[in-house]
């Protein structure tokens, strides 16, 4: 989702990114603060006072999304989900959780943990605010943050996906009908419809001369009505995978080389000219393995000439593999939830094939092509790419 993303840290195994739109988002929420709110709500402060105080404002909101966010993780790692990595952007923040909950249970309490955290952040901000009186005009900081987090979690509670309030929604209806995917249609259609809701409201506002709010209002309806749409486009494609099995996809033909091969070789004769990501290595005394370009890259450039694939492949007993029978939904779930891209398929002690999410695609793009009688399934296919590596995200506006 986020290409141009900055590392900051982790916490709790977890890699903090800053999308690149974080830097002009901190940026208009200080000139926000800085030339309406605090001039309006503090008038006693200087105009640079007001700058300074709208710039830390700005970056405490998302210091408090942050942990907004990390309620979710640290929740849904203590059921047993993978959380990579949360970014912040332009919108607020978004937790990468590489598979969907388990149960309704899982769902609901990770989804209302995160308007709890903010609602418990809005009441600490707005205890200290009187203690930090002797400090003015920073307890006005304090009261904005107060404010600003009673906002965000009450719109956070929405009931519209992919708020936390659709994924309570979600949870709900998944626990009075035993139908999962049913619960993740309501609550995106839910979600899509609140979205439609905010940029007829965002135009509004600009009408009656707003121009900033109505935009950044209309914009949030947009992210939300698009990340409602990719959902109900992947549930769709999950409809689609219905029994069929990881045979059905899976590619016979994959690129296989001697263990014996130089990473050059392998780069210079596979790579660049053949465009193949991953290879299985067999022949040698260590048994079948699997190499991609991320193994390749881990090795200085300069080593290429004298490092073998065998030397630094993953062996096959120690990959995440699937096999000719399971379910394509299982083994796609398998990669968001273990964040590979390429699943070896063992058969035996054998590689038998390669199932990728490329893979999945042209399978999908094919039963559609089926599904509506070879008519043009463009738009489709584009909605499928959008939402296509399966994980469950969490999304907090400010």
């Amino acid at each position: 989702m986020f290409r141009h993303a900055i590392p900051i840290g982790r916490i709790f195994g977890i890699s903090i990114d800053l999308d690149f739109s974080w830097f002009l988002i901190v940026g208009l929420f200080t000139w926000m603060l800085a030339v309406s709110y605090f001039p309006a709500e503090f008038p006693a402060a200087s105009g640079s006072q007001d700058w300074a105080m709208g710039f830390v404002a700005a970056v405490m909101l998302f210091v408090c999304v942050l942990v907004h966010e990390l309620g979710h993780s640290v929740v849904a790692q203590l059921y047993g989900l993978r959380v990579p990595r949360i970014t912040l952007f332009l919108f607020g923040g978004v937790s990468q959780i590489a598979a969907e909950p388990g149960s309704p249970g899982q769902e609901f309490w990770i989804a209302v943990i995160g308007p709890l955290v903010s609602f418990a952040l809005a009441a600490f901000f707005w205890e200290i605010e009187p203690l930090l009186a002797y400090v003015s005009p920073w307890n006005a900081v304090a009261a904005c943050l107060a404010l600003m987090n009673l906002v965000l979690a009450l719109f956070n509670l929405i009931p519209g996906f992919p708020l936390d309030g659709g994924r309570v929604l979600r949870a709900v209806i998944w626990r009075a009908t035993g139908a999962y995917q049913r619960a993740t249609v309501a609550a995106a259609i839910t979600g899509r419809f609140v979205g439609f809701l905010l940029i007829a409201f965002g135009i509004w506002e600009i009408f009656r001369g707003a121009l900033v709010n109505g935009l950044w209002i209309a914009f949030i309806g947009w992210y939300l009505e698009a990340a409602a749409g990719s959902q109900l486009q992947l549930e769709s494609a999950r409809a689609l995978m219905g029994q069929h099995r990881v045979a059905d996809a899976m590619r016979r033909d994959f690129p296989r080389v001697a263990g014996d091969v130089t990473l050059q070789t392998l780069v210079d004769h596979f790579v660049l000219s053949e465009s193949s990501r991953y290879f299985v290595v067999s022949g040698g005394m260590a048994g079948e393995g699997l190499i991609t370009l991320s193994t390749i890259r881990s090795v200085p450039r300069e080593a290429w000439p004298v490092t073998t694939a065998a030397q630094v492949m993953i062996p096959a007993a120690r990959l995440d593999t699937t096999t000719p029978d399971a379910g394509l939904g299982a083994a796609l779930e398998k990669m968001g939830r273990d964040g590979v891209n390429q699943l070896p398929v063992v058969e035996g002690s054998q590689i038998v094939g390669i199932l990728s999410r490329e893979d999945i695609l042209h399978y999908l793009r094919v039963l559609q092509t089926l599904a509506t009688g070879g008519r043009p399934v463009a738009n489709r296919q584009r909605g499928m790419r959008r939402s296509f590596p399966v994980s469950d995200s969490h999304t907090h506006l400010p």
